[in-house]
């Protein structure tokens, strides 16, 4: 009968040892990859409030690199000439994106449909806290002197070639740690 239970303790030591050699990373570093950052650093309610956006006027050092490869089919979009807006997200500006957009992380609609919809979204006046670019001729557009936190960048693209409507494209961008984001809309 001693056996079975002297079998079962070596086992019982065997794991135990086993499992002392399996490295504990503990959690991520500072800064390091995260699936979906906490909430921008706010505690303002979903009605418009300028406090919600003073996080987003402090300078920082990191950059949005956007590239425009929109496309519809066989046809090719471009952005060059148009102006590329970014807006700091809020409660108020989340709840903007999810009624013109449909969606608080990604669209592609018809800017005209974005525009029908522009009554049924929270009034208020984020203009002093948006920023903007133009696309250059290469399909390309930049952020630079971000502070930590995540963005709406805002396009409308129109077909390189051809006839057919406008595009508004829409995408949430994250940035934090002083880095380069490439993005691609």
């Amino acid at each position: 009968m001693l056996a079975p239970r002297f079998s079962f303790l070596v086992a019982l030591a065997g794991a135990a040892l086993v499992s002392a050699c399996t490295p504990s990373l503990g959690p991520p570093p500072p800064g390091g990859p995260v699936s979906r950052p906490p909430p921008p650093p706010m505690g303002g309610s979903a009605n418009f409030s300028p406090q919600d956006f003073a996080w987003s006027q402090r300078p920082g050092g990191n950059v949005i690199a956007g590239k425009i490869t929109y496309r519809q089919g066989p046809a090719r979009y471009t952005c060059a000439g148009a102006a590329v807006v970014l807006t700091p997200e809020t409660p108020w500006s989340s709840r903007r994106m999810s009624a013109l957009y449909g969606s608080t992380d990604r669209a592609a609609l018809p800017a005209d449909e974005v525009r029908a919809r522009t009554p049924s979204a929270p009034a208020g006046d984020a203009g002093p806290f948006v920023k903007r670019t133009t696309c250059d001729d290469a399909d390309q557009f930049a952020f630079g002197g971000l502070p930590d936190g995540a963005w709406y960048a805002i396009t409308v693209v129109r077909p390189a070639t051809g006839t057919g409507g406008t595009v508004a494209l829409m995408k949430r961008v994250v940035v934090r740690g002083g880095r380069t984001v490439p993005v691609t809309l």
